[in-house]
């Protein structure tokens, strides 16, 4: 089979490997329907963390076209959506809602592919009413819940969105838009996002943000503060994982209010002074998508959201290293890859 591999920073490539099989009595293949390039891919695409021909993905819907023994929930034939993290969704901490962070997660092989394998199937995989879509658009929608939409949404719930908050969203990519999206849909009374990118405030508009601020740092925490009688965001959600975004997202939220931080941390750092004294809910990390996936299949099948915009471009799984390029460069904000 094809499938993307990152032999260095900036060089990806298609190659020719071995098409995954199961392994163990818990494990599916699935047959990739479409994958995508994912922000947090291109850390590594700038070297700012390791890389040594490395396969990528892990973002993925598809059909199960083999099983182990011990899969009971799941049968051959079934489209199915997962999450970036696997999880047996019966240790005590799936249990408590944190199953990204299952004590015995299992793993995967790379989704830019067309097949993936898949450990502890039947915690980790929620199955599609219907079968595969024929429609592309719905597709995209089911492939977003699957990263971006479902982490966007962590953001937003541990953020405490709902009904008469305010929520800011620090960072316009994908996830970010997501959460613009997703504080919305769990009711927010009013949207703030900072972009300096019009492509992707139009974007945050569409999906519900109310206000959108170019002013970064201080500056920018003083047009929330204008905005809320003082006093800061109820929630924020911090979408990066760098420095900056930490410092916008905790000098823009108000005592007593709630920070979700989902972008993958490189070099933050936080001040245990600091944040004693600004008094803030802080809650984040690896997303617990599987926990969200029922539903926000639902709101998908029902037509309430339509995450699957945030795909700006689709290209053949053979031009990948275009789609890493194009990302890179922020000429599209995330790139479908059609299997």
């Amino acid at each position: 089979m094809r499938a993307v591999v990152m032999k260095a920073p900036g060089d990806v490539a298609v190659e020719t490997i071995e098409t995954p099989r199961v392994a163990g009595p818990g494990d599916v293949v699935i047959k990739l329907a479409a994958a995508c390039v994912c922000g947090s891919d291109l850390w590594p695409y700038r070297g700012a963390q390791p890389v040594d021909h490395q396969y990528m993905g892990h973002e993925y819907v598809g059909t199960i076209v083999e099983k182990g023994e011990g899969v009971r929930s799941l049968e051959l034939g079934d489209f199915v959506i997962g999450s970036f993290m696997l999880s047996d969704g019966t240790c005590e901490i799936c249990q408590a809602g944190y199953p990204s962070r299952c004590a015995n997660a299992g793993h995967y092989t790379g989704s830019q592919a067309e097949y993936m394998r898949v450990e502890l199937a039947d915690g980790s995989l929620v199955k599609v009413p219907g079968g595969e879509p024929d429609d592309p658009e719905r597709l995209a929608d089911y492939l977003a819940a699957s990263d971006v939409l479902g982490t966007g949404w962590y953001a937003a719930v541990a953020a405490n969105a709902g009904p008469g908050k305010t929520i800011a969203v620090v960072g316009d990519g994908a996830v970010g838009l997501s959460a613009v999206l997703a504080a919305k849909a769990l009711g927010a009374e009013r949207v703030i996002i900072f972009s300096r990118h019009e492509d992707r405030a139009a974007l945050a508009r569409e999906f519900g943000a109310d206000v959108v601020i170019a002013e970064r740092g201080e500056e920018g925490a003083a047009k929330v503060k204008e905005l809320t009688g003082g006093y800061g965001a109820h929630g924020v959600c911090e979408a990066v994982g760098s420095q900056e975004s930490m410092d916008q997202a905790l000098a823009s939220c108000r005592p007593g209010g709630y920070v979700g931080f989902v972008g993958v941390s490189h070099d933050q750092t936080i001040d245990g002074l600091d944040l004693f004294l600004r008094e803030v809910h802080l809650e984040g990390g690896p997303a617990p998508v599987r926990r969200f996936l029922p539903d926000l299949i639902k709101r998908i099948d029902a037509g309430e959201i339509h995450p699957g915009r945030v795909f700006t471009k689709r290209l053949p799984l053979d031009e990948a290293a275009e789609a890493y390029k194009a990302m890179d460069e922020r000429r599209e904000i995330k790139v479908l890859l059609e299997v």
